[in-house]
């Protein structure tokens, strides 16, 4: 018996249409909340940091009352 290669030629075609507006839209988006993301984590460590060098959370909400009216 010979041994007889086949080369298997067949091709496959795929029509994806990926629309390039809603690609940038989703990567808009994914920076957008990643920003807030970072400026929210970086404003509740600024509210404990403050709480905490002014004594507590009443402390800090006086001295922003007096901060304000003077």
């Amino acid at each position: 018996m010979k041994n007889i290669s086949s080369i298997d030629k067949s091709r496959e075609i795929s029509n994806t249409a990926t629309n390039t507006s809603t690609e940038i839209s989703k990567i808009g988006i994914t920076a957008v909340a990643i920003t807030a993301g970072v400026i929210g984590c970086w404003a509740f460590a600024s509210m404990i940091a403050g709480a905490v060098n002014s004594g507590g959370p009443i402390e800090l909400v006086a001295s922003l009352f007096t901060a304000i009216t003077g």
